[in-house]
């Protein structure tokens, strides 16, 4: 039997070059350029061809899928290993958005597994250093019916029917799937979200691709997929959270991760022992380190680290803000 996992992980940083990407995911991480495209650096993921790789320690150079099918009680917990069926269910981002990103909806859990096979898509933006001016899109600014919907697309006037929030830091959004929303340019964020790559975009601003020809839309696939009613709307409204040194605030509450933002002034204890589930800590500013059963793993900004269901018992030291994220 192979040796209980007990320790911190750390990954190396998977970074996405696409069209409206920027430059600054390396300057916040302190780290050597990766170009002036990169518009996502996945921190923590399990999806397929884009694994997150383990950076140091006993595990360095394996992957996380390869880890969790090898030890999956001990970092998912068994709770969180029973309910998705040995999958590692959440993919943790940076987000650097240079130009706008394209108007999307995600399916939910039902419809992408009945289309894909795969998970639905509920996700969180939490804005770190948005440019002035930044705006995103999170919901209708109304009820719409599907027909007013389809016409706006065609038309070029979505965006007249979607809530414009101009961003500051500390804003946080909440992207049920079968919310309509789109990040506009400027903006720095961290998004949590379900393991999930499965997006209908359904207004691209007649951009091209690097390939010279119009982006590929799903405008039919998005029409049963959207939610049109209030209450949807409501969910994904900005508020904008802080927490005072030494103390920790929530983010989002809801059935596929639990965020909260950790002020870390001096040091601070996690008791994760009643959880049954990983927790992943995300540096969104200043440095600090993780002790556990003896082993001491250093969390500088634009860092993250996967806490193995295993471990009880988290201190921490430093100055700096983490996001903690845990399945509920």
């Amino acid at each position: 039997m192979e040796k209980e996992l007990n320790e911190i992980l750390v990954f190396d940083p998977y970074f996405v070059h696409v069209i409206w990407g920027g430059d600054r995911i390396a300057k916040f991480k302190g780290i050597p350029s990766e170009g002036n495209d990169v518009g996502e650096s996945w921190e923590i993921s399990p999806m397929p061809g884009r694994e997150s790789v383990v950076a140091e320690g006993r595990f360095k150079g394996e992957k996380l899928t390869d880890l969790v099918e090898r030890y999956g009680k001990d970092i998912m917990g068994e709770r969180v290993q029973k309910r998705f069926g040995g999958k590692f269910p959440l993919l943790i981002k940076f987000i650097d958005s240079r130009g706008d990103l394209s108007i999307q909806v995600h399916p939910d859990d039902a419809l992408s597994a009945k289309r894909h096979g795969k998970f639905g898509k509920t996700e969180m933006w939490y804005s770190i250093c948005p440019e002035e001016g930044a705006y995103l899109y999170a919901g209708f600014k109304r009820e719409v019916t599907p027909e007013e919907f389809r016409k706006s697309i065609d038309d070029n006037t979505i965006v007249d029917l979607l809530s414009k929030y101009y961003t500051k830091p500390g804003d946080v959004f909440f992207l049920p799937a079968s919310c309509v929303h789109a990040i506009g340019r400027g903006n720095f964020v961290c998004e949590i979200q379900e393991a999930s790559d499965v997006t209908y975009r359904i207004y691209d601003y007649n951009r091209k691709g690097a390939d010279g020809k119009p982006r590929e839309l799903h405008v039919a696939e998005s029409l049963d997929a959207t939610r049109f009613d209030a209450e949807t709307q409501r969910l994904a409204a900005q508020k904008n959270v802080t927490a005072a040194p030494g103390s920790e605030a929530d983010l989002v509450h809801c059935p596929y991760f639990n965020t909260d933002l950790l002020s870390v002034d001096g040091k601070m204890m996690l008791n994760l022992g009643l959880r049954d589930s990983f927790t992943i800590l995300i540096a969104i500013d200043g440095y600090c380190t993780l002790e556990s059963d003896g082993n001491r793993t250093e969390l500088p900004q634009g860092r993250s680290a996967l806490v193995p269901a295993s471990v009880d018992r988290v201190k921490i030291e430093g100055c700096g803000r983490l996001i903690s994220v845990y399945v509920p």
